[in-house]
């Protein structure tokens, strides 16, 4: 999707989702250790109802996007977003952690306006 910039010329106005390497490379080798064929498959991040502060964040594999779905690609791995979690999330950035403290997937949204104490979910 594309829209004319204010000097005429064309502007992507799609918006956007960011995966870090270390994200990406995490999710590919679970793709991978399920039996799914990375050049289709992908992970879907989504926003669902729950958690204290009244959304949290949901992720899954699937074989294939939806018709509606926004496809982005990022370091060889296919992210899946359907068009009513992408008002809640765009300019967000998946990353993956690993330490003591804790280890997972981790996103990390502009839009959130606040979070529970748990940090499991938010507000926008």
């Amino acid at each position: 999707m594309s829209t004319d910039s204010m000097d005429g010329g064309e502007a992507d106005a799609r918006p956007e989702i960011e995966v870090t390497e270390p994200a990406a490379e995490q999710a590919r080798s679970l793709l991978e250790s399920e039996g799914l064929d990375d050049t289709v498959a992908g992970l879907r991040l989504f926003v669902q109802q729950g958690g204290c502060a009244g959304l949290s964040y949901g992720m899954r594999f699937d074989d294939s996007p939806d018709d509606d779905d926004t496809i982005y690609e990022h370091h060889g791995l296919r992210v899946f977003v359907d068009p009513a979690s992408l008002k809640y999330i765009e300019g967000s950035r998946l990353d993956y952690e690993s330490g003591l403290q804790a280890e997972g997937f981790h996103v990390e949204n502009p839009n959130v306006v606040s979070e529970c104490g748990c940090g499991e979910s938010f507000r926008t």
